[in-house]
């Protein structure tokens, strides 16, 4: 029982000193997902906020605002999964895996 107060303890600590560095590089990394015909990309910030979105000529001259609108949402859900995937394993490597209830946004996403 004392082992584990000290493990979280010794996480606390780790996330005072280390998680404000971990949320200054996500918020200055940049993600980028495709559409699955490659029609859109979309870049996001690691705190998961759109940055850009390209949208291909040939996209455009299809004419089909529904195909559009599905590219988009699969371009920036892609951008967003790479983002959570990254805030995700820096949180495991500042806390040495362990799961703490509660911290899921904690990192502004």
């Amino acid at each position: 029982m004392f082992g584990d107060i000290g493990k979280m303890l010794k996480i606390a600590g780790e996330l005072k000193t280390r998680l404000p560095e971990l949320q200054a590089k996500l918020e200055k990394a940049r993600f980028t997902g495709q559409s699955s015909e490659g029609m859109v990309e979309a870049v996001v910030s690691g705190k998961l906020q759109l940055v850009d979105i390209q949208i291909s000529h040939t996209a455009v001259a299809q004419g089909d605002p529904a195909k559009l609108a599905g590219w988009i949402k699969e371009a920036v859900s892609s951008a967003q999964a790479q983002a959570a995937q990254a805030a995700a394993e820096g949180m495991r490597e500042i806390t040495g895996g362990m799961s703490l209830p509660g911290m899921e946004g904690i990192l502004g996403s």
